[in-house]
């Protein structure tokens, strides 16, 4: 073999190693930003849960002067039956987007898979000529 011809194989070689490598990076980043816009939908879940929570209040105060005139009941009763609907509402609502952002993992998983694969890939060619 000539110098030429090793240095054209060796340049090839990297070439397509560091293609490989720019391939795994744009998969790295693409895999954050989808995780990203998972954390986002969760985020809004809680957010909209504090908006439930809020509205429990404005109904267990609407309930203490509507109660007794509707229903028949004492208003503690009424406030307290409706605060609780809402109330659970509420926690069902935080209690998903919660659980929705903890497995949101933000690490990009499977580019760190793959790259791990190309590395024991590539020095398995390497070191096998």
């Amino acid at each position: 073999m000539t110098g030429t011809s090793t240095y054209g194989l060796l340049n090839d070689i990297f070439s397509q190693i560091v293609g490989l490598f720019r391939g795994e990076l744009d998969l790295a980043r693409t895999e954050v930003q989808e995780n990203l816009k998972k954390a986002v939908v969760a985020i809004g879940m809680v957010g909209a849960s504090i908006v439930i929570f809020l509205v429990a209040l404005n109904v267990l105060a609407a309930s203490l002067v509507d109660g007794v005139a509707e229903l028949g009941i004492g208003a503690g009763w009424a406030a307290l039956i409706v605060g609780v609907g809402f109330l659970i509402i509420g926690i069902i609502l935080a209690l998903t987007g919660k659980s929705s952002l903890q497995s949101a993992s933000l690490s990009p998983t499977r580019t760190t898979k793959n790259v791990k694969r190309d590395v024991r890939t590539t020095k398995e060619a390497t070191h096998g000529r």
